[in-house]
């Protein structure tokens, strides 16, 4: 009696105020799954197509009527009297359903939302947290939290290029301890951030956006914020950034601070910014579309750092196939929206760990109060979470969830296993 009774959506608003998707599902023993689906301001190419109405009538074009009559009408009808509990079938129908390779017919985000609230809809009739519905006894670890705490690029109105800059407190014994310490430095940057007269305005991702002079300015305010805090840069907290490359290249060359580099110069920099600061990731290092300068990245600092794929991969589980084979990178950013099912996130995820690749689930800059990646995190043991400032309530919704997991479950805390050895 847990087949599937009812699909319903309906249109409200992320944390940009602009509308997304929200999806229920409700099974016939009276269990219900809710899903919100995000939206990136910083998207990759190859995405999965965020289907958006182009009604300017209705909020400037953004609307996403459309994809609640997808879900309401063409998704509910595929879907009503299946049992929820075999989530492959489930994201193959919805996959077989749209036809297109990229999502466009009824809308990544429609399908997202659905795949996202059978399986919510399937873990409460179990009676089981969505975490352990999907891990199993397997899934028992707490991610190091990758805090984004000064934002540049397309996350903020404000003069730096790269686009994050984040503080990394891997050198704790629990969750709870290197968030109090991500939370200390937040506060802690905010008073040195005023003290310069430099801003400390807000960006998308709860993220202050200072106008510093350059892009080693913010790293010099971060290692300043850590150890005014109590904490020692290399040891208790590291440095990670995400260059977001891809938006400043330009006719294969990264104009960056007014100069022309190619691939060699960029990694030129990193390696000096390596001599100089605890950095232990860098995203999206190198534009998605230069993969020959990925492999030479991957070649020079795979052994000294993270070389995390975002834009380069999108979630797509035959991309990052090609990218293992020859040689991109060391990480995979995780993003469920850009790939659009539940089923084809955990394809990508298992491809990367198969082959040694650090998984990080990521949230989007156009966020929501779900909590779905926080349990995602934990259910296929990925090492790391990024999902913002520790502020603002779609930010810290996640950073809470995992509190609460840890509490319960006593699970151990990733932190010194990833980057502390």
């Amino acid at each position: 009696m847990a087949e599937i009774a009812d699909i319903v959506a309906r249109e409200v608003l992320d944390s940009r105020g602009n509308p997304t998707v929200e999806v229920e599902c409700w099974l016939a023993d009276g269990s219900m799954g809710r899903a919100m689906v995000p939206s990136g301001a910083s998207t990759g190419e190859l995405e999965t197509l965020e289907l958006r109405d182009g009604d300017t009538s209705r909020y400037k074009g953004k609307g996403v009527l459309t994809v609640v009559n997808n879900v309401n009408t063409s998704i509910r009808d595929a879907l009503l009297g299946e049992l929820p509990f075999d989530q492959a079938s489930i994201d193959s129908t919805l996959i077989e359903l749209d036809g297109t390779p990229n999502k466009e017919k009824l809308g990544a985000n429609a399908i997202l939302g659905a795949s996202l609230a059978v399986a919510k809809a399937a873990s409460s009739s179990l009676g089981l947290p969505l975490y352990r519905y999907l891990g199993g006894i397997v899934g028992f670890n707490l991610p190091v939290p990758l805090l984004n705490v000064i934002n540049g690029g397309a996350h903020a109105t404000n003069n730096l290029e790269f686009q994050e800059f984040m503080v990394v407190p891997a050198g704790f014994q629990s969750f709870t301890d290197a968030l109090r310490a991500g939370s200390e430095i937040y506060h802690t940057l905010k008073k040195a951030l005023v003290d310069a007269s430099v801003g400390a305005g807000i960006g998308d991702e709860g993220c202050f956006a200072p106008n510093l002079a350059d892009n080693t300015a913010a790293l010099d305010f971060l290692l300043k914020a850590i150890e005014e805090a109590g904490y020692k840069p290399g040891e208790d907290v590291f440095l990670a950034l995400d260059v977001a490359a891809s938006q400043f290249y330009k006719d294969d060359k990264y104009v960056l601070n007014g100069r022309s580099l190619d691939a060699g110069d960029m990694i030129d920099m990193y390696e000096d910014l390596l001599e100089s600061y605890p950095l232990v990731s860098i995203e999206d290092g190198l534009a998605e579309t230069d993969w020959d300068g990925w492999k030479l990245l991957t070649t020079r600092l795979t052994d000294r750092m993270q070389l995390v794929g975002d834009d380069i991969f999108v979630t797509n589980p035959e991309i990052l196939t090609k990218g293992i084979e020859q040689g991109i990178g060391n990480a995979l950013l995780v993003k469920p929206n850009q790939i659009g099912t539940l089923t084809e996130t955990l394809r990508a995820i298992l491809i990367a760990q198969g082959a040694g690749y650090h998984t990080i689930l990521s949230h989007r800059s156009g966020e929501t109060e779900d909590v779905t990646i926080a349990h995602l995190t934990v259910a296929t043991n990925a090492s790391q979470i990024k999902t913002g400032a520790p502020t603002r309530s779609e930010r810290v919704a996640k950073y809470n969830e995992l509190l609460r997991i840890e509490e319960e479950t006593s699970a151990p805390y990733f932190g010194p296993r990833v980057f502390c050895q």
